[in-house]
């Protein structure tokens, strides 16, 4: 038997090292019908801000070469809402619930983090900085390090489990700000977020999207996340969590050699929405054809002479 476990620190540790990102599995209730969620390694629930937000207006989503550009823009109810109506509902789930955590504003982070930190059974949040569909916050905290820390800073004195801290892939240098966030107490990092950008309608001459601009993810991103997860591994202590591009367990398990000690699956939940238990399926089956007893030992296993 393969040991799937990856434990991933201050009370994060998963049954297996397939976790669900935040904006491509809803609150884990819309696949019920699909699969047992319990076999997941965890889930990150849909951004949660502050306050209500109606997102972007339509048309926010188009299909690309090899992918998909989004510019939902964070749209939800609030973390009022949140904890009111729908931790009840999936608070016994039996795998890690974790929130994205976005705001505009370093106080409204802290605020939503304060608010979560109230609820008994959510062991994280994901900590995102690195929104490239909204036009206040998001994006810009994750582009700079003294940014990145004033959120992590006002962050972790009000929240106290697990942080994980989604990156940008926009930047100049994300192991720099990786080991800024590392610095000021985050527990993990996730990346990564999608890339900026576009898409025109030549017929039209218009864009596809309302806001021009939006996130790319799908199996196009994935060299430049597996670079990415590669130099920031090298960069931090504290564990990585590989995403952008994974459609098979192949994909996650190069992640996982490039450095990454869990992964989360996104854009291909939407093409098959029983891609994550086949990725644990398939990681289980690896392991065994190759004498792997822990998954772990995945992790940082690529070699290079």
């Amino acid at each position: 038997m393969v040991d799937l476990t990856v434990d991933l620190k201050n009370g994060l540790k998963l049954k297996n090292p397939v976790m669900t990102a935040s904006g491509t599995f809803g609150y884990g209730e819309e696949y019920e019908d699909f699969f047992d969620i319990s076999r997941l390694g965890g889930i990150i629930v849909k951004g949660t801000t502050g306050s209500h937000r109606e997102g972007n207006p339509y048309p926010r989503m188009a299909e690309t070469p090899h992918g998909m550009l989004n510019a939902v823009g964070l749209q939800n109810k609030g973390v009022d809402y949140f904890a009111r109506e729908i931790y009840p509902r999936i608070k016994d789930y039996n795998t890690n619930l974790l929130v994205n955590v976005s705001g505009s504003t370093v106080e409204e982070y802290e605020d939503v983090a304060r608010k979560i930190n109230e609820l008994e059974n959510i062991p994280g949040i994901e900590l995102n900085i690195s929104c490239p569909n909204v036009k206040e916050g998001g994006m810009a905290f994750g582009t700079s390090c003294p940014s990145a820390v004033s959120v992590i800073n006002a962050v972790r004195k009000v929240y106290d489990n697990h942080i994980m801290v989604k990156l940008s892939p926009n930047v100049t240098n994300v192991a720099e700000i990786a080991s800024a966030v590392e610095g000021e107490g985050a527990d993990s990092v996730s990346l990564i977020n999608t890339l900026l950008g576009m898409a025109i309608d030549a017929e039209s001459r218009r864009p596809l999207l309302s806001t021009i601009t939006g996130g790319l993810s799908g199996p196009a991103v994935k060299p430049v996340a597996l670079r990415m997860v590669w130099q920031v591994s090298q960069a931090v202590k504290i564990p990585v969590v590989g995403l952008g591009g994974i459609m098979t367990a192949t994909d996650a398990i190069e992640f996982m050699l490039a450095g990454a000690s869990a992964v989360q699956i996104g854009t291909a939940n939407f093409i098959d929405p029983l891609v994550s238990v086949k990725v644990i399926k398939g990681i289980e089956d690896y392991c065994e054809r190759h004498s792997v007893n822990s998954v772990t030992e995945l992790t940082g296993g690529m070699i290079t002479d």
